[in-house]
Order: structure tokens, then C-alpha cells, then sequence
């Protein structure tokens, strides 16, 4: 049975990482989560308490040694062998990942990485631009939504259970911003594909999203 390459797409806060990572474990396949590349590099900003521009963040992506494995349900991240996997989802990083992820140089890095990992199939991956600009082929393309309401108190309950004191009308503006700002990119925006399959996650329990991204998996492979 072919291996396929799925590729899950939306804003965020919309369930894109649960989802893509349960899905993969049913399916037996690995799960990359694109977004903790950018969230490294933005970290890596942060730690070195350079400016974002261009140039600095295409440098510091050229010399990061980065390692995403997947273990027990959750991707751990390491950069230059520090774990970093908590640390890349602080609101401080929250709030900086999208800018850094405008730079065209760090774009085009991380293209040709997500794509060599996804070549040979069994793979579930989720991001912005997925389905639209790093796998255009991929076999099944999701995109998520929700009301930016549900998906700031997703975000916020998140972070409260991290420790993380933060306002709710605040994480809401950001999102709004954030939204904004990945939907305006010139590069790669964020945008569904027209082949895509639209789930607003608003109103949905998880397993139950996870179950029609299963469902068309089974329907893609009886087709091949």
C-alpha cells in the first residue's frame, strides 16, 4: 500500500499539530512539525539578542545545527545539542516566530529541508504553506480552521498550564496579528490550496477530525 505525504495546513491555534501528530501515529507515519523549525531559529534570535533581519537570520539558519525527533508523542527539538523543545513555546517566541519566518533566505532553507524529508512518504506534515508551496503533490491536503476566539483560548490554556500568565484579549490580538501577518508574506503565503479539504475545528472534538483525515487517507489508497 503506498506510503502517502500529507500535508495539514491553517492558522494558528486551529488543532494542526494534534491533529497531524495523532494522525500520524495511527497511520505508522512520521510526524514534522515545520512550525518548531521556524520556532528554533526564532529562539535562536532571541538567545542571541540579534535583530531579525534578513541577513542575521539567514546566517544563524546556515549554521544551526537543528534535530527534530519524534518520540512518545511529542517532537523534541535541539539545537547545537541543547534541548529546546519548552523553550520554543514561550510567548516571547510566540511572538517573534512570524517575522523571522518572512525572511526569504530562511524560507528557501527550510523548503529544501522539509522537502527532502517528505520524499519517500509515510509522512504527515503541518504548517502554513504545506500544501500550497512545499509539497504542492502531497497526496492529501488538510486545512484547519477555527474563530480566532477558539483559538486564542486554546493558546491560552496552553500557556496557563505551562505556568504563563497572559491575557486573553491580548493572545487574541496577537493571533489576529499573526493572522495578518502570514496571510500578507510575499513568500509562501499562508492560503489554502484549491485542492485542499476544509475542517473548522471550532465546534469539533479532536478524535472526531482525526477520523475524517483517516477516512481520506483509506478513500486516497483504494485509489492508487
Amino acid at each position: 500500500m503506498k506510503r502517502l505525504i500529507i500535508a495539514i495546513d491553517g492558522p494558528a491555534g486551529a488543532g494542526k499539530s494534534t491533529v497531524a501528530k495523532l494522525a500520524a501515529h495511527q497511520l505508522g507515519y512520521t510526524y514534522i512539525d515545520t512550525g518548531a523549525m521556524y520556532r528554533a531559529v526564532a529562539w535562536q534570535v532571541l538567545n542571541e539578542g540579534v535583530e531579525p533581519d534578513n541577513e542575521t537570520v539567514a546566517r544563524l539558519a546556515c549554521n544551526l545545527d537543528m534535530k527534530l525527533t519524534y518520540v512518545n508523542g511529542k517532537t523534541e527539538v535541539a539545537v547545537n545539542g541543547q534541548d529546546i523543545t519548552d523553550a520554543i513555546r514561550t510567548p516571547e517566541v510566540n511572538r517573534l516566530v512570524s517575522k523571522v519566518a518572512q525572511v526569504p533566505a530562511l524560507r528557501e532553507i527550510m523548503l529544501r529541508l522539509q522537502r527532502n524529508m517528505a520524499v519517500d512518504g509515510g509522512v504527515v506534515m503541518d504548517g502554513r504553506d504545506i500544501g500550497t508551496h512545499v509539497l504542492p503533490n502531497a497526496d492529501i491536503k488538510i486545512f484547519l480552521t477555527a474563530s480566532i476566539t477558539e483559538r486564542a483560548k486554546r493558546r491560552w490554556q496552553e500557556l496557563t498550564d505551562k505556568g504563563y500568565t497572559i491575557d486573553l484579549a491580548e493572545l487574541e490580538n496577537e493571533i489576529s496579528a499573526r493572522d495578518k501577518a502570514d496571510c500578507e508574506r510575499e513568500i509562501a503565503p499562508l492560503v489554502a490550496a484549491v485542492d485542499a479539504f476544509f475542517i473548522d475545528t471550532t465546534e469539533l472534538p479532536i478524535d472526531i477530525i482525526v477520523e475524517k483525515i483517516l477516512g481520506l487517507c483509506k478513500e486516497r489508497q483504494s485509489c492508487v
